[in-house]
């Protein structure tokens, strides 16, 4: 079996745009007409120069390669331009390349990549949801903390026991940064005011982006630990893990990161460091999701948890959940709602979500079917990145 020709899709979400103004699929076929489906995740320039670079990668090393030979390959692509470091541009590209390879192997031998990573430990996947704005909401639901606990009771009564914010305002290229009193009186009452709603039927999960310093991270955990949050994410950027173990150090509350890193040697600087209990691997930029199961395992061998990170497309989530359904140390699931509305429009079946959990499929590979009459009909036409940060200093 050769992998024969590959195909990419630049897709424009439409609003609200949940997972992203815009999601990068790929299509690998073999030369017996096996076809598998990769995400790539963020990769910092514009997605149809993105699309051109998985091209040429994909000339350059994937076509005629045997899809089977995943280790061989990656270490292929991962070293292609003398490069052989963790750089997020070229490790997004082959994420979605390695992807595709497990639905192409678990295609060809029936089975789903769970079952060829080990087998499948657990049944159902605990899922949490971003709490996000509703077309009718009249302020922002992450500046109003009223707002924002009656929208987790909503999410409550649908099944969710943990639900994620941002209360700490918008990240800047220039963070980190100290937090004004202002800043650190807010998110503390947003965290009670959701606490006082919700009780102890939902986790609390305080999702920050590298916004602050150290000694504004312990500041604020100080303030937030009586409400005990399930974590404090991402306190500071993601470039020095020493200085996010100082935070892990100085509170209760369990650091969580991972998202903005690549490949094993990254999260080991993690583990080198006791930077965070909780690791949160990006399946769609870390290197696949052979990569993900080395993560987990050297966590594993920790006690450290793993929750894979999601905020962009269906397939990137199919190999979330594919990785979450075979480790044993899985703590829990980042989802988009429940995954309805336009995550579910671009499959020919939708993920399957079920009072607070999602369900592993058991269809081979993936076990979803890009449906790609949809997706050409969404093509992107603008001009901004899938994330991008406020350009100037924020107070």
């Amino acid at each position: 079996m050769k992998i024969a020709s590959v195909e990419t899709f630049v897709v424009g979400v439409p609003p609200p745009h949940f997972g992203g103004r815009y999601w990068i699929f790929l299509k690998l076929v073999t030369d017996g007409g096996v076809v598998g489906y990769g995400e790539v995740y963020s990769v910092p320039f514009h997605p149809h120069v993105v699309a051109k670079m998985i091209e040429d990668v994909c000339q350059r090393h994937v076509i005629g390669a045997d899809p089977f030979q995943i280790e061989r390959l990656w270490r292929i692509i991962y070293s292609s331009g003398y490069t052989q470091r963790p750089d997020t541009s070229i490790l997004g590209i082959l994420s979605g390349i390695e992807m595709a390879c497990w639905d192409i192997i678990g295609k060809e031998v029936n089975k789903p990549a769970y079952a060829l990573l080990g087998g499948q430990v657990h049944e159902k996947l605990r899922a949490y949801t971003y709490i996000y704005p509703q077309p009718e909401d009249k302020t922002d639901v992450y500046r109003d903390a009223e707002l924002a606990a009656k929208r987790a009771l909503e999410y409550v009564a649908m099944g969710f026991t943990a639900v994620k914010f941002d209360p700490v305002s918008y990240y800047s290229a220039f963070d980190p940064r100290q937090l004004s009193l202002e800043a650190l009186d807010h998110a503390e009452n947003f965290v009670k005011t959701l606490r006082e709603a919700v009780g102890s039927r939902a986790d609390l999960l305080f999702g920050t982006h590298g916004q602050m310093t150290p000694s504004a991270a312990i500041r604020l955990a100080k303030r937030l630990e009586k409400y005990d949050p399930l974590w404090l994410e991402e306190p500071t950027p993601p470039d020095n893990p020493i200085e996010m173990a100082e935070v892990a150090r100085a509170t209760s509350i369990p650091i969580a990161t991972g998202e903005r890193l690549a490949t094993k040697y990254e999260f080991a600087q993690l583990l080198h460091h006791r930077s965070a209990a909780i690791w949160q691997m990006a399946l769609g930029r870390v290197g696949g999701l052979l990569e993900g199961k080395k993560i987990a395992s050297m966590a594993e061998a920790h006690y450290i948890q793993i929750a894979p990170h999601l905020y962009c497309g269906p397939i990137a989530a199919a190999a979330d959940i594919q990785l979450s359904t075979c480790t044993p140390n899985f703590l829990i699931q980042e989802s988009i709602l429940t995954w309805g509305d336009f995550h579910a429009k671009v499959l020919k079946s939708p993920l399957q979500w079920q009072d607070g959990y999602i369900i592993p499929p058991t269809a081979p590979g993936l076990g979803v079917e890009l449906d790609e009459a949809v997706v050409k009909n969404y093509p992107y036409e603008g001009d901004k990145l899938h994330l991008e940060m406020v350009e100037k200093p924020v107070f």
